[in-house]
């Protein structure tokens, strides 16, 4: 593309631009929250049974220590009902272990006195260990059987919401680039596009998969096992609240400190990836040249400044959960020690052994959200950082087109008007400065000049693949701007110097120029084009499946077959921009005979360098400056003796232009 100046490119480009991912700063992340929400509540249907089964679950849990509580009760009641049966009395003196008397068949010891039961008699309690335990521990069964199943079923729901949204989420993504405008794609690295769209995006998926029923039953979790404790024993429960206050904080202060780390690590990844993208498609060039080193040596060092990066995130985003892990425990240690003194020292009857058991699993599922939480916080910094970088493509500005006007193909004539054409890719740095060019209808123009002089320019205002910044282009006295993008589009075929096939077969490939055409018809196209030579002698002929960018096909056989597809798509205005640079002077001549019948009749625009391809163009633009420095035909030009005249000299000469 010509361009005297390309715009800044926002991924870095190399080495001595890493300063731009270092300042990135993070967004707003409730606004990043919300909209990921949006996206979330899609599936709502989906999300109301999972989020039912979380319930479900919650509940489950919270009911497994009140039961477990009880069950410990019933052995406690065992035991002051087995005291009745005592011999000697609460005076009896400590037993001596040395000397057992085989008159008791067993002891147990109550706070420091010896209290001594028939074996009978314990028998004769099993009723009560059986009615008590025993459905209690029936109970918990059932609950965490029941809870499993759950487990099992919530775990599908949630696969089903994280892949629905993310599958939504690309969707809305890709079709948001096809929207994007030209420009756009051309000044961002392709690589980073692709990171978003696959990296980020799955990102997403793993943090809703996981974090969407950590975070509500967590919710859940805190809220029903506060309530528990309070009812079993308030001054308990406020100590277990003491660790809290440090919790929040402590989690707030790593928050703010964690998630520039974060997001710049998926900065770079982005980063990393366009070099990875760069580096391939560009490959032939950098062997050719024998830039493997550098090469290796840029990658290595974006490369290295991800693993650094990587490396401060996940330690950033691990130190959190160890250190909910102690206060955790720290907190259970309080409880434990806080209800032993109430049982020792307490009120008689004021809390049981089961009730102490009951508050610290409690206590433990009181906290153990908050450190799962946190354990998972890296996860949901990703996916945030993620989703910012996603809904930064997808707030980027649509391609402008505002055209109402219908232009049907068949309707057009192909009378092409340029006047006052201004046009800068940098703003302050023109391209094009007052270009003024007549094309009539049918006829070939061809325009040329030096690299950087707006050949290419023109074809991307004609196309508006850009927008003017001043002036006006019409077809048959039609302001394009007030034509749909799909109707000027339909009436413009273009072959470029670099062509673009896709990985299908070479029929659909040609087909891509008219999708409803017959077999009839690609034929016929191929034959114009002069490919139907190399196509027939394929083992698969028209069936051939073409590798990514045609690689199983030589550079002029690509060509070829850009061309077909512009034959197939029957122009009424027709774009070559250099289309027979990359082939043989033998199928060159070949394609210059099939150009002259594709030509007839149609506007053609031809951007060339080879001028020995044009000579027989109606007129020849010379581009210097911005703005035409001479037009006629071949013997115009070359009688003249000017700008075109000194082309065709160095040219003929072997001289570069």
């Amino acid at each position: 593309m010509d361009k005297q100046k390309q715009l800044p490119m926002p991924g870095p480009g190399g080495r001595n631009n890493m300063s731009r991912v270092n300042g990135e700063k993070p967004k707003h992340t409730k606004q990043t929250l919300k909209r990921l929400t949006k996206y979330i509540g899609r599936s709502r249907y989906v999300l109301i049974a999972l989020l039912a089964l979380t319930l479900l679950i919650a509940l489950i849990d919270l009911t497994g220590p009140l039961l477990q509580g009880n069950a410990i009760d019933a052995i406690e009641a065992v035991h002051y009902d087995a005291s009745t049966y005592v011999e000697g009395g609460e005076n009896t003196p400590l037993y001596d272990y040395s000397a057992k008397d085989p008159r008791y068949d067993g002891m147990q010891i109550k706070t420091k006195y010896v209290v001594h039961w028939r074996r009978e008699a314990y028998i004769g309690k099993k009723d009560t260990v059986t009615n008590g335990m025993l459905p209690n521990l029936i109970a918990m069964g059932v609950l965490f059987a029941v809870s499993a199943v759950l487990n099992y079923f919530m775990g599908i729901l949630a696969a089903k919401l994280s892949q629905r949204t993310v599958y939504t989420m690309r969707n809305d993504l890709f079709e948001k680039i096809s929207r994007l405008p030209i420009r756009y794609l051309d000044t961002h690295k392709h690589g980073d596009i692709m990171s978003r769209i696959t990296n980020d995006v799955e990102n997403v998926s793993n943090a809703i998969s996981s974090s969407i029923t950590l975070l509500f039953s967590g919710l859940l979790t805190i809220v029903g096992a506060l309530v528990m404790m309070l009812i079993l024993s308030p001054v308990m429960t406020l100590v277990a609240m003491i660790t809290i206050p440090l919790s929040i904080l402590i989690s707030s202060r790593l928050t703010k400190f964690m998630r520039k780390h974060f997001i710049r690590r998926q900065k770079l990844l982005g980063a990393l990836n366009g070099t990875v993208e760069e580096m391939v498609t560009s490959y032939g060039t950098v062997v050719a040249y024998s830039k493997e080193p550098e090469a290796i040596e840029k990658f290595g060092g974006y490369s290295a400044d991800y693993r650094d990066s990587s490396i401060k995130a996940r330690v950033w985003g691990s130190i959190m959960g160890p250190i909910m892990n102690f206060l955790g425990n720290l907190q259970y240690v309080l409880v434990a020690a806080t209800g032993g003194a109430l049982y020792l020292y307490g009120k008689p009857g004021g809390i049981s052994i089961g009730n102490i058991q009951s508050m610290l699993s409690y206590s433990k599922n009181f906290t153990r959200p908050i450190n799962q939480i946190a354990n998972q916080y890296s996860t949901i910094l990703t996916a945030l950082a993620g989703a910012e970088r996603i809904f930064e493509i997808m707030d980027g500005r649509d391609e402008v087109d505002d055209g109402k006007r219908p232009m049907p193909s068949a309707e057009v004539e192909g009378n092409i008007s340029f006047k006052n054409i201004q046009f800068g890719y940098v703003p302050g740095e023109p391209v094009l400065k007052g270009l003024d060019l007549e094309v009539g209808k049918g006829k070939k123009v061809a325009i040329v000049g030096a690299t950087g002089s707006g050949k290419t320019t023109v074809v991307n205002l004609l196309t508006r693949f850009y927008e003017l910044d001043g002036g006006e282009i019409s077809i048959d006295g039609i302001n394009i701007t007030a034509v749909p993008k799909t109707d000027l589009r339909h009436a413009i075929a273009i072959v470029l110097q670099d062509t673009v096939l896709f990985r299908d077969t070479i029929r659909n490939n040609i087909k891509y120029g008219a999708a409803n055409a017959t077999e009839e018809e690609v034929k016929r196209a191929a034959r114009h084009a002069k490919a139907d030579t190399f196509i027939e002698r394929l083992p698969d002929g028209y069936d051939t499946m073409l590798t990514e960018g045609g690689g199983n096909l030589s550079q002029g056989q690509r060509q070829l077959l850009s061309i077909a597809r512009a034959v197939l798509a029957d122009p009424k205005i027709l774009i070559l921009d250099e289309a027979t640079s990359s082939v043989d002077t033998r199928t060159e001549m070949h394609i210059q005979q099939a150009m002259v019948a594709l030509m007839k009749n149609r506007t053609s625009l031809i951007i060339a360098h080879r001028l020995s391809t044009i000579r027989d163009a109606d007129t020849i633009v010379v581009l210097r400056g911005g703005v035409i420095a001479e037009a006629g035909s071949h013997e115009q030009l070359l009688a003249k003796g000017g700008e075109y005249a000194k082309l065709y000299s160095n040219q003929f000469a072997g001289i570069a232009t």
